[in-house]
């Protein structure tokens, strides 16, 4: 896809991985348009980039359940969208409190579904459109404490390769983004809870994990939405563990051949 002039939809823009996919896509020429909580950041980051604002709070349904209509009427049809927010409450399942299996799942997977249901059939009476869901490696192997974060984006991954088979044919795209450690506030959290932690400083003795720098991410989504890539998936020698999961998703796509994936 030729970005110049397309509008970009990102949340959880105001910061963090969000806020250098704005500065990517602008980069790009893209028109940006940026949804997280924190309305001054998020004004301010607008302003620069030339994009609008739009404040909404992803873990309450009913301000998700408009956004991307709002999205549209207040600035225009949205031609990329990028689910990029994500939360993670490192700790014992058991303790956590009783509201944060809902929280995180609704940021992390609940919401992204339903502005992808909102988003795509808008798109498809434009003849066009890409989806960007930004997941985890963490949906492939779980580390102590990150049961329902670890969960949330399973269930986003396995979401975006479904999406993927039904829009097989239209004219929609999907890029699937699943990332090991990367510098931002979110990883620096996972060191609150002490298991997570030493989980993550063996990851790293053991060079499975690496640092990716977000602006590495930022442009690595941005060419996988201009090349039309199914997938990015860094680092890269964290890799495997995704594609033994897309094996079966692959399998079943291959086998499926020929079978339409829209009732006519």
């Amino acid at each position: 896809m030729e970005l110049r002039g397309k509008r970009v939809l990102i949340t959880g823009a105001s910061r963090g991985i969000g806020e250098s996919l704005a500065h990517s896509f602008a980069d790009a020429g893209a028109v940006v348009a940026l949804v997280a909580r924190n309305q001054d950041a998020l004004e301010a980051l607008a302003a620069a980039l030339g994009g609008t604002a739009h404040s909404a709070d992803l873990s309450d349904p009913t301000q998700v359940a408009a956004l991307v209509p709002r999205v549209e009427d207040e600035a225009g049809h949205i031609d990329v969208l990028v689910n990029n927010a994500g939360i993670e409450n490192p700790g014992s399942f058991i303790d956590a409190p009783e509201d944060e299996m809902r929280q995180v799942t609704q940021v992390n997977y609940l919401a992204p579904a339903e502005l992808c249901r909102q988003a795509i059939p808008r798109m498809l009476r434009r003849g066009s459109g890409h989806i960007v869901n930004v997941s985890s490696m963490a949906g492939c192997s779980v580390a102590p404490g990150l049961v329902t974060y670890s969960a949330s984006k399973a269930a986003l991954s396995h979401f975006t390769a479904g999406l993927r088979a039904d829009l097989r044919g239209l004219s929609i795209g999907t890029t699937l983004v699943e990332l090991g450690p990367i510098p931002t506030d979110m990883l620096a959290q996972g060191y609150d809870y002490e298991p997570t932690g030493k989980a993550f400083q063996r990851a790293y003795r053991l060079r499975f994990m690496v640092d990716v720098p977000r602006e590495k991410v930022s442009r690595e989504v941005v060419k996988a939405v201009q090349k039309g890539r199914r997938h990015v998936r860094l680092p890269k020698r964290g890799a495997f563990s995704p594609l033994l999961v897309e094996a079966p998703r692959r399998a079943t796509e291959i086998m499926l051949t020929g079978i339409p994936h829209q009732a006519k």
